[in-house]
């Protein structure tokens, strides 16, 4: 019993320094049980935006190099004032484009 609660702790501790990482991208407060899932998405969307570009000036080299902000409204390149990738009326909608577009590279991927 002792070993499952060590492993238990070692990977709670874990998927908190993963959280960490992926929310300081994020702009706004994440809140409840999804915060981790929401979190580990943007990260998933940024990994993917670096893998396949995203636009004519949101290439792969230049998210690579400066980054994405999940911003409230918006998905930014670089800062809060960068290059709007996409603007949303609000978190949950903008949270919901970062799902869908990971979904539809999952399944591209099958």
């Amino acid at each position: 019993m002792e070993n499952a609660e060590r492993i238990y702790t070692r990977f709670h501790r874990e998927r908190e320094i993963e959280y960490k990482e992926a929310k300081e991208k994020i702009t706004f407060q994440l809140r409840g049980d999804n915060k981790y899932y929401y979190a580990f998405q943007c990260a998933e969307f940024e990994k993917n935006l670096i893998k396949y570009g995203y636009d004519s000036y949101a290439t792969r080299s230049s998210i690579r190099q400066e980054g994405l902000l999940f911003n409230k409204y918006s998905i930014t390149l670089g800062h809060p004032y960068g290059h709007d990738l996409k603007r949303f009326n609000s978190k949950e909608e903008m949270l919901g484009f970062v799902i869908g577009y990971n979904e539809c590279i999952y399944n591209l991927n099958k």
